[in-house]
């Protein structure tokens, strides 16, 4: 599924883990496949679900062995676009 397919997928005001395979074209031809952790923390959900998801987040990320995390405050802003823009640093 591409990022704007799960968008539609998640809930709007409660937080998220996602884990996510991306296929990713490289300039020079290179394809990959970077494994990426996106937590998802709207504004205005519950503070008590805020702050479960991120005092267990380190954990999740660390026994799934992500090197590549990443926030978001709004559901809406997890498009292809973004994640590409994110993914350059790594390139």
């Amino acid at each position: 599924m591409l990022p704007d397919e799960i968008q539609e997928e998640l809930p709007q005001h409660q937080p998220r883990y996602l884990a996510y395979s991306y296929k990713l074209s490289h300039d020079d031809g290179r394809v990959s496949y970077p494994f990426v952790f996106i937590f998802i923390s709207p504004s205005g959900c519950k503070p008590e679900l805020q702050m479960m998801y991120a005092g267990s987040k380190l954990s999740v990320v660390n026994s799934g062995g992500f090197t590549k995390v990443f926030e978001l405050r709004s559901v809406e802003e997890f498009t292809e676009e973004w994640l590409i823009e994110k993914l350059k640093f790594f390139r």
